[in-house]
């Protein structure tokens, strides 16, 4: 009562304080809305950002011309990854050749592209819907004659999916016609770098030289093996200058993470194992009865394999039931069953067997009035109008549809969702006679149906399968979850995690060099928020338990390293530099070894220590020559050929596996006459395919962000 009472006479100044807290709530809002937004940008080139939206545009726009192009209903997660990573690089590319036209004013016209569909010969066009029929090249004609339908067409008669299909269609198109500039633009400014590379008939001599001109060398190595690598002292003076020699090598241009994670995969228990036998069992029994309804039956037993009531080929049945199919008569039952390829317990029933065609050809009007009532009266009267002996593509044409064949076979339906009206629409298709006629009824339309051809017999099966994982149960994984939980909880750092996993019963993995780009981690399903995990952590830290895969997996990762943007640390590369350090101290030693010892003719430098002798023979200096002594690829044999005196011994030369001399004992030239402008044309085309290179540089010179791990 007290506090009440206090609470009142504070009454005034609740009301200011409560006041201005509601003010500070809602201006607090609206200054978030008048503040710049926080950046949606999933990436940058050359100073020009794309916004998450747009990019999620681009990435649904090619998804369906993807779809389209293979005939596919859906993509798989690394499908639909690479399809991401496929649209950011088109953006990079198209981003950089559209900055440098626009420099040099290059551009592409509306007339450029009519002239290239008239044309008809692009790659791009190779592959549309708008081919003919009979040659299977693009069509012009063909297109046109859509564009100018689906302007015209009447949105509100037309069937839902025909107005889906002809919107696809349609983005299709205007997808493949900005594709279309793109290419344009490209091919113009690669062409105008090839051409400006050019050769002269001084570069043409040299090139025909270096390739006819050849010689016999004999050659001396002592092989960098013959020292041992005890026996060299490499400072860390030695691989600092080694590294500042070749620093340029070591760019990197984009920040990479150093991670070592662990991956538990979840399995089923020995008493998982046991129940599902049991229950597999069970089911068996009721699969040899006879069950009112097989859909029914095999869907209630959770059986990856639904059942579909028509008649597949063995394609479309489980390999392992395939395999074992011919074993079993009509109405028998096998299993259960083990099958190792996919981790399942198996049983099925062979319902009957039937020779027939695999592919029917078939014509059909699609009828659609106001209401029930008026769609069977309608189609009645179309049916009864055919029947009588009317044109059939004539009456499809009267009602907006061309009426023209199609093919079915078992390949485009097998393997698909098949219930409902679209059972009914193909078990009518495939048991209609030849040139028979049907008027169909569907729950949104009527079809009249016509069966023109048939062909392709097959023998085909009505299998009832029972096909069921192997999983782990509820408590198995909750087991797993806890015990992980309760290492992660206790193994918080780095340094904790790497020293007891093993002991834990972990293994203990290791990635270096990991980047943004990637969509997961270890090849791991669903790994996307423990990648931006690792992208924002600091090196030492381990995240939390993340659980991931086909909800199987659990994972731990630690940062062991970052990788800046710029040159790769030495410490990163001090493997590598060691071992050239070693081999050019090596070859330091070799020459020491053969000036002390006096060596002046080449039976001398056969005669060392360790040494080996070769003959190398058709040596050019327009290709690198392999030594079979030496077991390595060795160019600078094949440099000294092409200023090699007859019978002169070299220097000691220091190779890529030893120290050798060569002498040349033979010289001659292949029996080929100069011609300068072939020589010229060949080496502009050499140019021309080094030139194609130069997205690479325009890239290093972009400042290209990508970001998308924040988003996608």
């Amino acid at each position: 009562m007290a506090t009440l009472q206090n609470i009142r006479s504070k009454g005034p100044l609740l009301v200011i304080v409560i006041g201005l807290a509601l003010f500070a709530f809602i201006a607090g809002d609206a200054w978030k809305v008048l503040q710049p937004h926080q950046s949606q940008d999933v990436g940058e080139v050359d100073g020009e950002a794309i916004s998450a939206q747009e990019y999620q545009a681009l990435v649904e726009e090619y998804t369906e011309v993807v779809k389209i192009t293979t005939g596919r209903a859906s993509l798989s997660d690394e499908e639909s990854n690479q399809v991401k990573d496929e649209v950011w690089q088109r953006f990079v590319n198209n981003k950089l050749i559209e900055n440098e036209a626009k420099k040099l004013g290059l551009t592409v016209s509306d007339a450029e592209i009519q002239s290239i569909i008239n044309e008809g010969t692009h790659y791009m066009l190779q592959r549309t819907p708008f081919a003919n029929p009979q040659t299977g090249a693009f069509d012009k004609d063909m297109l046109k004659k859509f564009l100018v339908d689906y302007s015209k067409m009447n949105r509100n008669q037309m069937p839902s999916q025909y107005l889906e299909q002809y919107d696809a269609m349609y983005k299709y198109w205007n997808f493949l016609e900005k594709s279309l500039i793109e290419a344009r633009l490209q091919e113009k400014y690669t062409a105008l770098i090839t051409k400006s590379l050019f050769s002269n008939p001084v570069e043409a001599q040299n090139a025909f030289d270096a390739r006819v001109n050849q010689s016999d060398l004999l050659l001396a190595a002592v092989p960098y093996s013959t020292v041992a690598d005890s026996t060299i002292t490499v400072k860390e003076s030695d691989l600092q200058a080694a590294y500042d020699k070749k620093k340029e090598q070591y760019r990197q241009y984009a920040e990479s993470r150093n991670i070592q994670y662990i991956d538990v995969q979840v399995t089923a228990s020995p008493e998982d194992r046991a129940a599902l036998q049991k229950e597999m069992e069970e089911y068996t029994v009721q699969l040899a009865g006879t069950p009112a309804d097989y859909t029914t039956f095999i869907r209630s037993t959770g059986s990856e394999t639904p059942y579909v009531d028509l008649f597949y080929t063995t394609k479309a049945l489980p390999t392992d039931v395939a395999a074992r199919l011919d074993s079993v008569a009509v109405g028998d039952v096998f299993g259960p069953y083990y099958n190792v390829t996919d981790n399942t317990l198996n049983s099925f029933k062979k319902l009957a067997t039937a020779s027939m065609p695999d592919s029917v050809e078939f014509r059909q009007i699609q009828v659609v009035a106001e209401d029930a009532e008026k769609t069977k009266v309608l189609a009645d009267s179309i049916y009864n109008a055919i029947k009588g002996g009317a044109d059939f593509a004539e009456v499809a044409k009267k009602y907006g549809q061309t009426g023209e064949a199609n093919w079915i076979s078992s390949a485009n339906y097998e393997g698909a969702q098949v219930d409902g009206d679209n059972l009914k629409y193909l078990n009518t298709i495939v048991t209609l006679g030849q040139n028979q006629l049907t008027n169909l009824a569907l729950a949104q339309a009527n079809v009249i149906l016509q069966v023109t051809n048939k062909k392709a017999v097959k023998n085909k099966y009505k299998v009832a399968v029972i096909k069921r994982p192997v999983e782990f149960s509820k408590e198995t994984y909750s087991k797993a979850y806890n015990d992980f939980s309760q290492f992660i909880a206790t193994n918080n750092t780095l340094e904790k995690m790497v020293a007891n996993a093993e002991d834990a019963g972990y293994r203990l993995l290791q990635r270096n060099d990991l980047y943004s780009s990637e969509h997961t981690i270890g090849g791991i399903k669903g790994t996307k928020e423990a990648l931006r995990w690792v992208f924002e952590a600091k090196t030492g830290e381990v995240s939390g338990l993340y659980e991931c895969g086909e909800s199987d997996r659990m994972l731990v990762v630690g940062v062991s390293g970052i990788v800046k943007e710029g040159y790769r640390p030495l410490a990163l590369v001090k493997d590598q530099l060691r071992m050239e350090v070693v081999r050019d101290k090596k070859a330091e030693k070799i020459m020491a070894d053969m000036k002390a010892a006096g060596a002046a003719s080449f039976d001398q430098y056969k005669g060392l220590a360790g040494a080996v002798n070769d003959s190398v023979k058709h040596v050019t200096f327009s290709a690198s020559a392999y030594v079979p002594a030496l077991r390595s690829s060795e160019p600078l044999v094949s440099a000294y050929a092409s200023v090699a005196e007859l019978n002169k011994l070299s220097a000691p030369i220091k190779g890529n596996a030893g120290v050798f001399v060569l002498q040349s004992y033979a010289q001659d030239k292949l029996s080929e006459t100069f011609d300068a402008e072939t020589e010229e044309a060949t080496l502009e085309n050499t140019h021309a395919r080094m030139a194609s290179q130069f997205i690479g540089d325009l890239y290093l010179n972009a400042n290209v962000k990508d970001t998308r791990y924040l988003f996608f």
